[in-house]
């Protein structure tokens, strides 16, 4: 694709220089990214919020590779916002965009992950309101990365840690190891990529869904499975409400290509990341009320439960194997992967 904003059909330094370059560049982010879009080129969005309590979170995006088969960065950055404002409960209502780019990168991969952004966030429902973008030289990042803020609103009771308790169901919403393996895959060559695919999704029309069907009560916590995998949830967890958890090992929704390949490569999938799965501590008396509401919705339709939340004190995660034995599940003291995000 020859780029209509320098003839190159590559992002040169310029770009960044904030003179007609730039004005050009931000023309063509601008037009890609369409009706998602509504900042008015002031230094500040003004807006409008429809309650007195709203969520902000922030994230950046440095996912190696920026672009894999069934998504790139761009729908990562979306949906990692979103999510991280629909788990507490929030309705997410705008984003904003930051993206520092390579000196090099191609035109055309700048528009795949600006349409990606406009076509995520048209599907979960937010609009960007403000965005800056910077130009770095040549060996400085990786092509491209990505920095949001999102903000949502309180239209039910917000969902926190602290409201788990003992007996509580822990329910995950679907498979685990998707996106750890998708991406590896890619990267390392192991032909998997085309059987097992990135779970990256937005989920707050799941979460709307659930909430809407469920009531007040049900759902007492729900936490997106990302970095460190259903591990990492569970220990914050346990050390949240100093209580052991426990999960079943042959309940854990991991799918078979997902094993061969978490096998080969000597990790285990309760520590991969994960895009679009969501980790949910459910008042026992709803756990089949919730189960349903889940399968009823496309990116619930695996939801399982895994285990529970026991009346034993200490922040402890426990793993209980086909036989009835029971393992400690040990929280990493890094990564056991190369980085994904």
């Amino acid at each position: 694709m020859t780029s209509p904003v320098t003839g190159s059909g590559e992002v040169v330094l310029d770009h960044g220089s904030g003179a007609q370059l730039s004005h050009e560049l931000i023309s063509l982010i601008v037009e890609t990214l369409g009706d998602v879009y509504i900042g008015e080129m002031e230094d500040s969005a003004m807006l409008s919020l429809p309650a007195s309590r709203i969520a902000m979170t922030t994230d950046s995006f440095v996912v190696d590779p920026p672009f894999f088969g069934n998504g790139d960065i761009g729908k990562i950055a979306v949906c990692g916002t979103v999510n991280d404002l629909a788990v507490v409960g929030a309705r997410p209502l705008y984003l904003t965009l930051g993206m520092i780019l390579e000196t090099g990168l191609p035109i055309d991969r700048l528009v795949r992950v600006l349409t990606s952004i406009r076509e995520t966030a048209r599907e979960a429902g937010v609009l960007i309101v403000c965005g800056d973008t910077k130009v770095v030289r040549k060996g400085e990042a990786d092509q491209i990365y990505l920095n949001t803020a999102g903000v949502g609103v309180f239209e039910r009771t917000p969902l926190r840690m602290r409201d788990v308790r003992p007996g509580d169901r822990v329910v995950l919403s679907g498979p685990i190891g998707n996106h750890t393996v998708h991406l590896l895959s890619i990267r390392e060559g192991l032909g998997f990529e085309q059987r097992v695919l990135s779970d990256c999704a937005p989920l707050n029309g799941l979460l709307d869904d659930l909430f809407t069907a469920v009531g007040e009560g049900a759902v007492h916590s729900v936490r997106d499975v990302t970095r460190g995998g259903l591990a990492a949830v569970l220990h914050e967890y346990a050390a949240s409400s100093g209580h052991t958890i426990r999960i079943e090992q042959a309940a854990l929704p991991v799918q078979f290509e997902t094993v061969m390949a978490t096998d080969m490569l000597g990790i285990n999938a309760i520590h991969a990341a994960n895009e679009g799965c969501v980790c949910l501590f459910v008042d026992p008396s709803a756990e089949q009320e919730v189960l349903a509401a889940l399968r009823s919705h496309r990116y619930g339709a695996d939801a399982v439960t895994v285990g529970e939340v026991t009346e034993d004190a200490g922040a402890v995660v426990l793993m209980r194997d086909a036989d009835g034995r029971d393992s400690v599940v040990e929280e990493l003291q890094g990564s056991e992967l190369p980085r994904l995000c």
